[in-house]
């Protein structure tokens, strides 16, 4: 099966993306696995200052995967541009990388995105609107409010003509109408989901598994969250979409085509085998030689405006050229 597919200007080698938070900015993971023998990755989120994260401890099993409230630990906006952007622009050579930004204010996501947007090495960014691990942002998150998602796809938009992936939130009650705002807004493209909220307390003492208390539940208790987000975002975007959640399998990757991903992102399954996106790449295409298969993307369900290939008008023509200078 042919697993190489094009969106937003450019060829992914395969489908499987490492997710944000889950790979650090690939120097972390460079000595585990080869980075271009996936399709791409996301960086941690990058916040304007410096952040320590949440206390320790940060992550914790339960028998459906994972909790964790690392709180956006990362080196900061400049730190991220003096040191850890030259490394992606100088060793990764095929993979497709996404920066991920986070802010607490629509400002600050605009800063991030204009302070980024003149660096080279990466294709897009992806916008953390969905975060349930950041205690100083308090309440919903931005992805649960329509008129925040709006202001901030839109302010991001203003400020770069890279693609722009918005990340939604699994407990959306309507992931579909929210989809359509990121839309409108300007978006290149919609990734569901984030992780969801959840928490673990201790049998003996009922005191929480994790030092920040709550955190985001993910790996297989999280994909049937996500393929429902997704399933409700593609009937109402042609955008592009990109599934996460529970990735596993082959099987897990295709259920989620089968809704509407063009691309897949996988990050609980990194921590148990670091080596896993490059084993689910390989896998699918025994999955698909196996079936008969062609391509990926005659799995990918979606409406005829985003049909493999597409580029968006205006914006792609010379992308790739761009962003690997």
């Amino acid at each position: 099966m042919r697993v190489a597919t094009e969106l937003f200007g450019v060829t992914f080698r395969n489908p499987v993306l490492l997710a944000a938070g889950t790979c650090g900015f690939g120097q972390e993971l460079a000595d585990v696995l080869d980075l271009d023998s996936v399709g791409g990755f996301v960086t941690k989120s990058v916040t304007l200052e410096p952040r320590a994260g949440n206390a320790a401890p940060r992550v914790a099993e339960f028998s459906a995967g994972m909790i964790n409230s690392v709180g956006l630990a990362n080196p900061g906006l400049d730190a991220a541009k003096r040191d850890k952007l030259p490394w992606i622009a100088a060793n990764i050579r095929s993979a497709v990388v996404f920066v991920s930004v986070a802010g607490h204010t629509v400002e600050e996501f605009c800063r991030l995105v204009e302070g980024m947007d003149g660096e080279a090495g990466f294709l897009g960014f992806e916008l953390n609107l969905s975060c349930p691990n950041d205690a100083r942002r308090g309440g919903p998150s931005f992805a649960l409010d329509p008129a925040a998602v709006a202001e901030i796809v839109a302010g991001c938009r203003a400020r770069t003509q890279r693609p722009l992936l918005a990340k939604l939130a699994p407990d959306d009650p309507d992931a579909g109408a929210t989809a359509a705002i990121a839309t409108d807004a300007g978006a290149d493209g919609l990734t569901l989901v984030n992780t969801l909220p959840g928490l673990l307390l201790r049998a003996a003492s009922g005191a929480p598994e994790l030092g920040a208390g709550g955190g985001g539940v993910s790996g297989p208790a999280l994909r049937p969250v996500g393929i429902r987000a997704l399933r409700a975002a593609r009937a109402r975007t042609h955008l592009p979409l990109v599934g996460v959640g529970g990735i596993l399998s082959p099987e897990d990757a295709v259920a989620y085509a089968r809704c509407g991903a063009s691309l897949v992102q996988i990050g609980t399954a990194t921590f148990a085998d670091p080596r896993a996106g490059p084993r689910l790449a390989a896998g699918l295409e025994r999955w698909g030689r196996e079936r008969g298969v062609a391509a990926w993307d005659d799995l990918v369900a979606g409406p005829a405006a985003v049909r493999p290939g597409a580029r968006m008008p205006g914006r792609t023509e010379t992308r790739e050229a761009q962003w690997r200078a």
